[in-house]
């Protein structure tokens, strides 16, 4: 792959959030990297980023022709999964394990409760067909796929009115070769249906984990496909034909093909991109261990940068539905300036999950929205310009705010407006908190040993009061914090993950196994990025095994380097990595015991090209704007307000102040004091021990 900076200098990164969509524009002729924000149009998220590209080119000078790059974040696979807007699909299967997605894990979440809410089951029992085959877990057949039966298969596909088909036979990971040969035969007959095979998605050990990722990717693929058609469509308008990238959940960006042909890689696609900036800011910064926290218009996530290395897990899920497949390690609950401040019928005041969304929006957006949210409690309290929200571009109602704060929460709580707003703060912040915390105690992790990383467009606002609430010294601010996603996106690479389950003693025994199941996982991964247009000299493999005790039911990511032929030592050096990240997570270790690998996995990296963005100079105008009227320690105060963009490295912000920028707004809370640091992160200290 060449590079484009000389034909097509500008490189494009779009964040598609709930809220807004993010843009982060890098011209290779001025090395200056800009932010841009617009409204996300849900009805059709390609219409909001062609608007947001578009006005991004007026506003900073360059032509649509000049894009070469379009690395794109998009939460239409996690929406299309939380709300059920799925293709209708069949589930070919082993006879008799048609019912594997209900039997699941026989996992109860509230164990005192009388009546558990059920699973979700993506396929109906109906759409669920048997197949007359097995192979056993050492890759052998035991019963040959019976191929006459397979005209039947079709004509009950057919009758079922299937967009899609779903195919997880037993043992496949061990021997795909029943799987390939049904899918060959399903194509021909109908070229039309999208089929996905289980050892294609996620070839690894473990039934329903492996068969609820192939269904959720079945199912996605008519949506995503769909939405790409959308985009694609879009991508000739005006000159502009930029080589297009999807990011995946694993933090590296993929093919149009590889995206269309598994979407599931998608599903933390947007949120992926913050942690990818959090990992090179660490590195910036000289700070290794960070709290990365987004808080966006509708959740807040919660990601962990641990001695300069961004957590990856090989299995998360999106609404109680697991998915097998690597991505980054990330908690989200719903808090944002979005979410709903409301009184229930006991008296309590909630805020979240439910969110006003990018449609009303918050009431001080005058779109309608008439339930008090986050954002307009920030304003009651001065927090925010109503005259300088994003840069100006947008005008917030303050008095439709305030009679919003007093109806649904003032009033019921008996509380002024003022002391309303506080409580929605003292309650999102408590709930921020409690992400943290829990982030980092299950890892066996101390807060104050950590700098928090605030970012998104809410985030500013709430950062120094969850810290200091946690005993966190340190909080940093990043440049255009309100598009660090898409900042993480723009020095993405390409990646792809390939797996292989083989369960065996991690012993020296054991090596000229493991020697060839690298093997064949190295020449994939080469064949992987050869058929993306990567060249030999950027392409990168590294190699990470699942390791557990034997007798566990889990297991644990052992990064292995760029191992190819593994000796003795290599293999010895790995088993006590186990030990060493088993006693972090877990608090024990037993070096006595044996140790099993059982997935072995190669991370199959193409280098992009990555020009490296000039820190643009301090606007030339007085880094402290003013002062503003802001409610504080329980009484309105004049609280000066500076200009981030003028800031310089002799500035001191001493709080309680307020710093404004384009497109987000921090509050610098007493006790703290911010000054400029490395790559332009306004660092906050705070002075109390």
């Amino acid at each position: 792959m060449t590079s484009t900076d000389n034909v097509r200098p500008v490189r494009i990164a779009v964040d598609i959030g709930g809220t807004f969509t993010d843009l982060q524009i890098l011209d290779a002729r001025s090395g200056i990297a800009h932010a841009w924000k617009t409204p996300t149009t849900p009805e059709d998220p390609s219409i909001g980023l062609m608007r947001g590209v578009t006005e991004a080119a007026e506003r900073f000078g360059f032509a649509l022709a000049d894009v070469g790059l379009l690395l794109h974040g998009t939460t239409i696979a996690t929406n299309a999964v939380l709300e059920r807007k799925l293709a209708k699909g069949v589930l070919l299967t082993t006879a008799g394990f048609e019912d594997v997605l209900e039997i699941n894990r026989h996992v109860r979440r509230d164990i005192y409760g009388l009546a558990p809410e059920p699973f979700p089951t993506l396929i109906p029992r109906d759409r669920r067909l048997g197949v007359t085959e097995r192979m056993r877990a050492d890759g052998t057949a035991e019963i040959a796929l019976d191929e006459s039966a397979v005209p039947a298969l079709l004509d009950r596909i057919a009758a079922l009115g299937a967009d899609c088909v779903a195919v997880s036979l037993l043992h496949a990971y061990a021997n795909p070769a029943h799987e390939q040969r049904l899918a060959a035969m399903l194509r021909a007959a109908r070229p039309d249906l999208p089929v996905s095979l289980s050892s294609d998605i996620s070839p690894e050990i473990r039934e329903y984990e492996r068969t609820s990722t192939t269904v959720l990717n079945t199912l996605l693929v008519p949506v995503v496909k769909a939405y790409l058609d959308r985009l694609e469509a879009r991508l000739g308008e005006g000159g502009f034909h930029p080589l297009v990238f999807l990011v995946q959940s694993n933090g590296g960006v993929c093919s149009l093909r590889v995206a269309a042909e598994q979407p599931a890689r998608l599903l933390l696609s947007g949120p992926s991109g913050g942690t990818l900036a959090a990992g090179r800011l660490s590195a910036l910064l000289s700070r290794p261990n960070l709290v990365a926290v987004d808080m966006g218009g509708t959740s807040y996530d919660v990601s962990v940068v641990q001695d300069g290395r961004v957590s990856v897990i090989t299995q998360g899920e999106i609404d109680r539905l697991p998915v097998r497949l690597p991505m980054v390690e990330m908690r989200t609950i719903g808090a944002g300036g979005g979410s709903i401040a409301a009184v229930d019928a006991g008296g309590r005041l909630t805020v979240g999950p439910r969110s006003a969304g990018a449609r009303p929006g918050p009431v001080a957006y005058g779109r309608g929205g008439t339930e008090p949210t986050v954002t307009d409690a920030n304003l009651a309290l001065g927090r925010l310009d109503p005259d300088f929200f994003l840069g100006g571009m947008m005008k917030l109602d303050m008095p439709a705010t305030r009679a919003a704060l007093e109806a649904k929460v003032g009033g019921p709580l008996r509380l002024g407006v003022e002391e309303a707003a506080e409580g929605i703060l003292t309650v999102v912040n408590a709930n921020l908190g409690a992400a943290i915390r829990l982030s980092l105690f299950e890892k066996g992790l101390d807060p104050r040993d950590f700098c928090l990383l605030s970012f998104g467009g809410a985030g500013g606002l709430h950062a120094t009061d969850v810290a200091a609430e946690l005993g966190m010294k340190e909080v940093a601010f990043p440049r255009e914090p309100g598009t660090l996603s898409a900042y993480g996106i723009l020095f993405s690479d390409l990646t792809q993950d390939i797996a292989r389950s083989r369960v065996m003693r991690a012993e020296p025994a054991n090596l000229p196994q493991v020697i060839e199941v690298i093997a064949a996982l190295r020449a994939e991964a080469d064949a992987r990025l050869a058929a993306d247009g990567i060249p030999p000299e950027r392409r990168r493999v590294s190699i990470a095994a699942d390791m557990r005790y034997h007798g566990q039911a889990f297991e644990l990511l052992i990064p292995w380097g760029e191992v190819a032929t593994p000796d003795a030592g290599d293999l010895a050096a790995l088993v006590e990595a186990f030990h060493a990240t088993h006693r972090q997570r877990f608090s024990y270790a037993n070096p006595g015991d044996p140790v099993e690998i059982v997935t072995i996995r190669a991370i199959a990296t193409g280098l992009l090209d990555k020009p490296e963005p000039g820190d643009p100079p301090p606007a030339e105008r007085p880094a402290r704007k003013g002062m503003r009227r802001a409610f504080e320690g329980g009484a309105w105060r004049d609280i000066p307000v500076w200009d981030r963009e003028a800031l310089t490295f002799t500035d001191t912000i001493e709080g309680p102040a307020v710093v404004e920028e384009a497109f987000a707004t921090h509050w610098i809370a007493r006790g703290w004091t911010a000054e400029l640091g490395a790559a332009g992160t306004l660092i906050a200290r705070r002075d109390t021990p």
